[in-house]
C-alpha cells in the first residue's frame, strides 16, 4: 500500500520547475480556498434563521470534531511527510510533522460534509465538497501530501459529520442557546435594519 502511495504521489506531484500558471493555481486551492469554510458559515448563519443557525453550529462543530480526530491519529500514527523522506518536490513551505490524515483537507470535508447531511444546507455543502478536489491535488502537487492522506481525510471528515449529526442534540442544543444570545447582541444594530437576520 505504501508503495502504492508513493509511486501515486510521484505521478500527481509538481517537476522541479512547474509553470509559473500551475503553480499559482495549485498556490490558491492549496493555501487560499480554506478560507472559504468560516466565509459560507458566516454567510448563512447571518442570513439565515434560528434553525439554519443550528445546522451552521453543527457544520463548525463537525469541523472541530474532524481536526480532533485528525490530531489524534498524528499523534498515535506518525506518517511522514514526501520531503521528509527526501521523495518528490516539495515547492511551499510545511512544518514537518505527520501527513496522515491531511488536517486542511479534514477541515474543509467535514464543514462540507456536516451540510450536505441536511437538505437545508445542502447546496451550500456541495461546492465545499467538490472543492476538496482540486484542494487534495494542489497539496500533493505541491509537494507536502500523500494522496492516501487524503482518503483518510475523507474517511474522518464522513465519520465526524455522521458523530455530529446523531449526537446534534448532545453537541449541538446546548451551545445553540447561547450563540443565539451572542448574535442578537453583537448583531443588534445589524438586525434592527434588516441586514442580519433575527
Amino acid at each position: 500500500m505504501e508503495e502504492f502511495n508513493q509511486s501515486l504521489f510521484l505521478l500527481i506531484n509538481a517537476p522541479a520547475h512547474p509553470a509559473p500558471v500551475l503553480l499559482a493555481i495549485a498556490e490558491l486551492f492549496a493555501g487560499y480556498v480554506i478560507w472559504l469554510v468560516p466565509l459560507s458559515l458566516a454567510a448563512l448563519w447571518l442570513r439565515g434563521g434560528e434553525h439554519i443557525r443550528k445546522l451552521m453550529l453543527e457544520a463548525a462543530l463537525s469541523g472541530v470534531v474532524g481536526l480532533l480526530i485528525a490530531q489524534a491519529i498524528g499523534l498515535v500514527w506518525q506518517h511522514p511527510r514526501p520531503f521528509m523522506i527526501g521523495l518528490g518536490h516539495q515547492l511551499i513551505p510545511h512544518v514537518a510533522d505527520s501527513s496522515f490524515p491531511s488536517d486542511h483537507l479534514t477541515l474543509l470535508w467535514s464543514v462540507a460534509f456536516g451540510l450536505l447531511v441536511h437538505r437545508e444546507s445542502r447546496a451550500a455543502g456541495a461546492p465545499l465538497a467538490l472543492l476538496g478536489l482540486p484542494v487534495a491535488w494542489a497539496r500533493i502537487y505541491l509537494g507536502v501530501h500523500f494522496p492516501l492522506d487524503m482518503v483518510g481525510a475523507g474517511l474522518v471528515a464522513i465519520l465526524s459529520a455522521g458523530l455530529c449529526r446523531r449526537e446534534a442534540r448532545w453537541l449541538v442544543n446546548p451551545l445553540l442557546p447561547w450563540a443565539t444570545a451572542m448574535h442578537h447582541r453583537v448583531f443588534a444594530p445589524l438586525i434592527r435594519h434588516g441586514w442580519v437576520a433575527k
